[in-house]
Order: structure tokens, then sequence, then C-alpha cells
């Protein structure tokens, strides 16, 4: 089986504040979304890297990611409007022999090579999909008007990163009825969907979860990337590249 990873990148990332696209923001003398490709690039499992780069100028991207010698080949496309979009593009332009997709985000430049092939040989062994999960360490309650209805049981809940890995069509599938859905004038009354994985559980897919790492934090906002940099700058005193 060959292993693509899609990273889509299109978005704006308006919490960590104004500026450039979040993905192009600076971590330790590198945009986020290059550590991001280096990230899923260095993984044994992944055979090609697609970035879904903002439509407007995706040949930006690729000039970027060509100033970075440590860095294998990355097939740059033209995302979409929303993350959605992104991803479809992204699938359709993989080569027919690619059978195992995984989806990253920009946003975890951190997330270790060795969790990348632990999603990939999830789906390898046969599970239709697979998402990385760490628990939860606050308390979670459920609040509306500004008032607290109920509070959750925390033993059972875990929060989602990524990569999050997939039989290429089971995705294929899955965003192909999301839009279907759209075009038929919408999605029924459900939560809206902000990954891969729930797209995908909305078929009725049965997703399986394995331990995440606390190194694939995502960068949300600026305090997420002041964590990043004191970690970036621990793995080079380490000699990590």
């Amino acid at each position: 089986m060959r292993t693509a990873a899609i990273i889509p990148a299109a978005g704006r990332g308006e919490r960590l504040g104004p500026g450039v696209p979040k993905a192009l923001r600076e971590l330790g003398g590198a945009p986020l979304l290059v550590h991001a490709v280096r990230a899923v690039d260095r993984a044994r499992s992944v055979d090609l890297v697609v970035v879904a780069a903002p439509p407007d100028d995706p040949a930006a991207v690729e000039r970027l990611l060509a100033d970075y010698e440590w860095i294998g080949e990355v097939l740059v496309v033209a995302g979409g409007l929303d993350r959605q979009q992104s991803v479809a593009r992204a699938l359709v332009s993989l080569p027919e022999d690619v059978d195992v997709v995984l989806v990253h985000d920009a946003a975890r430049p951190l997330a270790p090579p060795e969790l990348v092939d632990a999603v990939a040989a999830t789906i390898r062994r046969g599970a239709a999909a697979c998402v990385p999960v760490v628990p939860l360490a606050d308390t979670v309650k459920v609040v509306a008007d500004d008032q607290v209805v109920r509070t959750l049981d925390r033993s059972s809940l875990r929060a989602v990163q990524t990569p999050q890995g997939f039989r290429r069509g089971v995705l294929a599938a899955a965003h192909a009825a999301f839009q279907q859905a759209l075009a038929a004038g919408g999605l029924p009354e459900v939560p809206p969907v902000t990954d891969d994985a729930g797209m995908v559980e909305r078929q009725g897919v049965p997703v399986v979860a394995v331990p995440g790492s606390e190194e694939a934090f995502k960068v949300t906002r600026p305090l997420d990337l002041l964590t990043a940099e004191a970690l970036l700058t621990r793995r080079r005193a380490a000699g990590a590249r």
C-alpha cells in the first residue's frame, strides 16, 4: 500500500492574530507549514505529501517549500474556501496507486514521525479510519446562555489530533456524500464537521482510536506558539533537525 499525507493549508487562522495565514507563521525560523510537512515527510510510511495551498497563489507555497533542501518532493495544489474543499481537491490529485490517505493539520507542526507511522500502520492492518487521541486534563461542562447545564464524564472523552488516517475509498466516499448533502439543500441538524473523521463517522464507518502524543498539539493561539518554540528549542538542543 502506498500512503499519501494531505496537509490542508489554505485557511487564515484568525485566533492566532492578524497577519499572514497561520500556516505561514514562523516557528524557529521556518513557517509552521514547513515543520508540518517535515513531520510527515520524515515518517517511514509516507510516500507522498500533498499540500492544499491558498487558492489565490499556490505557486508561492511551491517556492516556499523549494527553499528547504531537507524536505522531499511535495505536490502543491490549490485549496478551497474551507477545510473540506481543500482536502477534497487534494484527494482528486492523488496518484491512482495511493491506498492509504493521512490528513494532517498544518497547525500541528511538531507531531512526531512515530505518531504518523502508527496511524498509517493501523490502516494498513485493516482499519477503515483511525484517529490519534489524548485524555482530557480539564473538567468539561455543557454551557448554554452562560449557565452550566451539566458536567460530562471525562473518563470516556478524548481530544482528537492529527494525522488522521483513512482507506482512500472511505475518505473519498465521505467527502462525496458531504458535498451531495450540501448540494441537496444542506445537512441535517447535527454539530458541524470539524475534522475528516467526523465526515466518515456520519457514513457509519467505524473509526479506530490510537494513543496520540503531547507533542502533536495544535498551534491556535499566541501562547501555543510560545510552547512550540520551547519544544523546538529542546529538540534542537538534543540534536534533532
